[in-house]
C-alpha cells in the first residue's frame, strides 16, 4: 500500500520555503546593517582594542544569549546586535586597507568575491537539493584545528601559516554555506534566526580572509 500523503509533503515544502525566505530576508537586512556600523566605525577611527571588544561581545551573544532567544521575537534583535557589533569591529581592518594605494579595490574585490562564492554555493544547493549534512563532522574538526592554529600563530607569527589559515577558513566557511543551506532546504533547520547567524558568520569570515589574501598578493604590504 502506498502511504504517500501529498498534503504532508505540500505543508512541509511551504514550511521550508518560509524558513528559506525569512533567512535570506533577515540576512540581507543584517548585512546592510553591519555595513552601516562598519562605516560608522571607520569614520570614528576606532582602535583595534575596541574592535576586539566588539568581537568578544558578539561571541558572548552568540554563545549565551542567542540560544535563549532564538525562538522569540527578541531573537531578531539579538541577530542585529551580533551583526552590528561584528560590523563595527571591521572598522580598523577596513581603514588599514584603505590606507593602501589600491585599498578600495581590494575591499571591493573581497566583497564581490564573497558574494560570488555565496551565490554559487547556495544556488547549487537550491537547484540540486543535495544533502550536505554528512559534512558536519568534518567541518567542525576543521574549524577547531583552524582556531587552534590561529591561537598558535599569535605567538609564532609565521607568514606562511597565516596565509594557509586564511585559505583554510575560506574553504571551511564555504563548506558551512553548503551545510547550512542544505539543512534549510531539506528541513533540518527550521529556525531562520539561527540560520541567519550561521550564514552571516560564514560570509563575514570569507570576506575577512579574502581581504587578507588579496592584501598579501595584491596589496602594498
Amino acid at each position: 500500500m502506498n502511504n504517500y500523503n501529498p498534503t504532508i509533503t505540500s505543508t512541509s515544502a511551504v514550511s521550508i520555503n518560509k524558513v528559506l525566505r525569512n533567512t535570506y530576508m533577515l540576512l540581507s537586512l543584517t548585512l546592510l546593517f553591519s555595513a552601516v556600523t562598519a562605516t560608522a566605525s571607520m569614520l570614528l577611527q576606532v582602535s583595534h582594542v575596541v574592535s576586539l571588544v566588539c568581537s568578544f561581545g558578539a561571541l558572548g551573544l552568540i554563545w549565551f544569549v542567542l540560544p535563549r532567544t532564538a525562538h522569540s521575537a527578541a531573537g531578531i534583535g539579538i541577530v542585529f546586535a551580533i551583526t552590528g557589533l561584528l560590523g563595527f569591529g571591521l572598522g580598523p581592518i577596513l581603514n588599514h586597507y584603505l590606507a593602501l594605494s589600491n585599498g578600495s579595490q581590494l575591499i571591493a574585490t573581497s566583497l564581490g568575491g564573497t558574494g560570488i562564492i555565496f551565490m554559487a554555493l547556495s544556488g547549487y544547493v537550491l537547484t540540486t537539493k543535495r544533502d550536505f549534512s554528512f559534512m558536519g563532522g568534518f567541518l567542525m574538526v576543521g574549524l577547531i584545528i583552524a582556531v587552534l592554529a590561529m591561537v598558535a600563530n599569535l605567538f609564532l607569527q609565521i607568514p606562511a601559516l597565516s596565509l594557509a589559515l586564511s585559505s583554510a577558513i575560506i574553504l571551511i566557511m564555504s563548506g558551512l554555506i553548503l551545510f547550512d543551506t542544505s539543512r534549510i532546504v531539506n528541513g533540518g533547520e527550521t529556525n531562520y534566526v539561527t540560520a541567519t547567524v550561521s550564514l552571516y558568520l560564514s560570509l563575514y569570515n570569507i570576506f575577512v580572509s579574502l581581504l587578507h589574501l588579496l592584501g598579501i598578493f595584491g596589496g602594498d604590504e
